[in-house]
């Protein structure tokens, strides 16, 4: 009989054609939640002028969606850990695709509405779970990195979701943009196929040979023998997951990580959902004025990517605390007049340091956590955060309404950055853990993978 130490055969894995294949899908499962959420910034323009909605109506409506992901997040992160990150990722496949493709058909506000929050569900329940599964399966040294990689595909969904805009919207009209949004639908039997299931979800589960396949592609080397005993301490030690948040010394931290999340996020959203607006009134056209959108995103691939590869040589938490400052900076500094070049930097710097922060959040959150509260954590943080998502198109609705100078709505959007590198800062450096899984943490890497 052998112990075989999980985490270590993870941890030390070779990046091999498995990994490739979890990274590629989360990731393309990552670029049609991007897109689907992006959508409400490329449309809102024209929405407005032939609804004839206020810019405190549009920002309400841009709200729904991130209404919706809120509980979106608190609902199916904690929902994996007990079914499993594969179905319940299916799932919400299925809800975002299906509703924002319907989303075209909407015929007034209160159906476009429906359609958001429901879509919603599924943009918000997706994004935990896909994080903890490419963290599970990740190699140690590539963890960080691998998810940046991986998350940064929310921003290719959302340049995809610009530039088809940018060609779309003027020949056929904003549903077209909606209709696109459907194609997902065709590759959820691929999905359910070739996506892998949880390590932790099937060795809780009993499913020891199934675990045992996945786990000889993680490590090619490893072969399965009968009678291998998996060692995969979780820190499951039969609590309520949400009460374990706050327990063995996480509660500041899992607050400054809401807070963290809620600052993020109102930024993110405030800046995705008027930003093509702000230009628009600044005197740029439609066409160029989603192509700040695209930038924007285009800057946050390089952000979360580059910021990933940083803090696995450094750490994610000073890596954080700098990207906020230098988002609060290039936001603010978006107001005043400059060259058209010198926005375009502004604009991809501000891309790289508020949505590669919120890839990186997700990235510490999903470390932070030990196995058995992964989901609930990173969905909590979410959902609490989505709070944040949820003002930031209404609280720029209502600077817009107010008519004030351009370079104010800016400077607001900018003061949550100095917020959050604040909670950031006050956030453990390291993962805790319950004192029961430091012993079995403890326990197996004296073990190893004992080969006889």
């Amino acid at each position: 009989m052998r112990n075989i130490d999980v985490h270590k055969l993870i941890d030390e894995a070779k990046f091999n054609r498995f990994h490739w294949q979890v990274l590629f899908w989360c990731a393309l499962i990552i670029i049609f939640d991007g897109y689907d959420l992006v959508i409400y910034g490329v449309v809102l323009p024209v929405l407005m002028k032939e609804w004839g909605l206020t810019p405190i109506q549009a920002g309400t409506l841009g709200s729904y969606a991130l209404f919706g992901m809120m509980f979106g997040a608190l609902l199916f992160g904690p929902m994996s850990d007990r079914f499993g990150r594969k179905k319940v990722i299916a799932v919400c496949v299925l809800l975002f695709s299906t509703f924002t493709f319907l989303n075209g058909f909407a015929r007034d506000v209160t159906e476009f509405a429906v359609c958001r929050v429901l879509a919603g569900l599924g943009i918000g329940g997706v994004m935990p779970n896909v994080v903890a599964l490419m963290t599970e399966y990740s190699p140690k040294k590539l963890r960080t990195t691998l998810v940046a990689i991986m998350f940064s595909g929310y921003s290719v969904g959302g340049m995809l979701s610009a530039g088809l805009g940018i060609y779309l919207i003027p020949v056929y009209g904003w549903s077209s943009v909606f209709f696109v949004a459907g194609l997902p639908l065709l590759l959820l039997p691929a999905i359910l196929y070739l996506l892998p299931e949880s390590i932790g979800f099937l060795l809780h589960a009993k499913r020891d040979q199934e675990a045992a396949i996945l786990l000889s592609r993680v490590e090619e080397k490893f072969i399965p023998q009968p009678g291998d005993r998996y060692d995969f301490p979780t820190g499951n030690t039969g609590q309520v997951p949400l009460v374990a948040l706050f327990q063995h010394g996480r509660a500041l931290s899992t607050l400054m990580f809401w807070l963290a999340f809620f600052m993020c996020l109102l930024m993110v959203y405030a800046l995705a959902s008027w930003l093509p607006k702000l230009m628009t009134q600044a005197g740029y056209g439609l066409g160029s004025s989603l192509s700040f959108l695209l930038v924007l995103n285009l800057g946050a691939i390089f952000g979360a990517v580059g910021g990933g590869v940083v803090a696995d040589r450094l750490h994610l938490k000073t890596v954080l605390m700098v990207f906020f400052v230098i988002g609060s900076v290039s936001i603010s500094l978006l107001g005043y007049k400059s060259p058209t070049a010198v926005l375009y930097v502004l604009v991809a710097l501000a891309g790289a340091t508020t949505i590669g922060s919120q890839i990186l959040l997700y990235a510490y959150a999903a470390q932070f956590y030990p196995m058995a509260i992964r989901s609930t954590g990173i969905g909590w943080a979410s959902g609490v955060g989505r709070s944040g998502a949820i003002l930031g198109p209404i609280v720029g609705g209502t600077l817009l309404a107010m008519a004030m100078p351009l370079h104010f709505n800016f400077l607001f959007f900018a003061i949550p950055g100095a917020i959050a590198a604040f909670a950031v800062s006050l956030i453990a450096r390291n993962a805790l853990h319950a004192p029961e899984e430091e012993e079995a943490l403890a326990f197996a890497g004296e073990i190893g993978v004992v080969t006889e």
